[in-house]
């Protein structure tokens, strides 16, 4: 992600703590919330750091926000992820291992790659999410999971975030579980694997994706730069 932005000329650093959040103070004008992982113990992880409801609050603030893979799936209620699960989960990439939290700034008014760590057990209690989506997060239905690699994403004519790019362009997915939002109107995008459903959200100066733009070639630096542009 951070060569991503570093190629659309969009600086970046670490977050210090989560009051780098606070509405009246920030220096950040967009959040970017990026990783892949467990719902359970991800979220464990936001609530832990308090990073839940600062997350929360910029989103009712209508401050530009970008979720991306797991950034997507706590966006909603629940998830199917969580069910009966006990324990540590095997987490990838970034949720497991990575630093605090990035973030982009440029002179106070830059925007903000978010990434916690510290992934913990949830004891097999139902985990709910950051519920700023109505809806949940399904297992797909079939055995080869999860998905992995390229697959073609149909957006819908009036997204922002999509603005430019060809219908036919494909993205880089990993992930086993999928968004199913109840109110169908914030799905900005689809894509097939097994079902039908939806891979992009789009509410106000919301917008999460469920594929990986900063893997995605040159389709995911121009949804980047969309986004960045506003």
């Amino acid at each position: 992600m951070m060569n991503a932005l570093k190629r659309l000329s969009a600086p970046a650093r670490f977050v210090s703590g989560v009051d780098e959040l606070a509405l009246g103070t920030t220096p950040f004008e967009r959040l970017i919330f990026p990783g892949d992982g467990h719902f359970a113990s991800a979220m464990a992880s936001l609530a832990k750091s308090g990073y839940d409801q600062a997350i929360r609050e910029w989103i009712q603030a209508d401050r530009p926000f970008l979720g991306i893979c797991i950034g997507l799936q706590l966006l909603f209620e629940s998830s199917e992820e969580t069910k009966n699960w006990h324990g540590e989960a095997v987490c990838m990439n970034n949720i497991a291992r990575s630093r605090p939290v990035e973030f982009l700034d440029e002179d106070k008014s830059g925007f903000a790659l978010a990434n916690p760590a510290g992934v913990q057990p949830v004891n097999g209690v139902e985990v709910k999410g950051l519920s700023v989506i109505p809806g949940t997060v399904r297992r797909f239905p079939g055995r080869k999971l999860p998905q992995i690699g390229w697959n073609q994403t149909k957006a819908r004519p009036d997204s922002a975030l999509f603005r430019g790019i060809s219908e036919k362009s494909f993205f880089y997915y990993i992930h086993s579980y999928y968004a199913d939002p109840s109110d169908e109107s914030v799905c900005s995008a689809e894509a097939e694997y097994y079902l039908r459903y939806c891979c992009a959200v789009e509410r106000g100066a919301l917008a999460a994706v469920q594929f990986h733009p900063e893997k995605s070639g040159a389709a995911g630096l121009a949804l980047l730069s969309n986004w960045i542009k506003g």
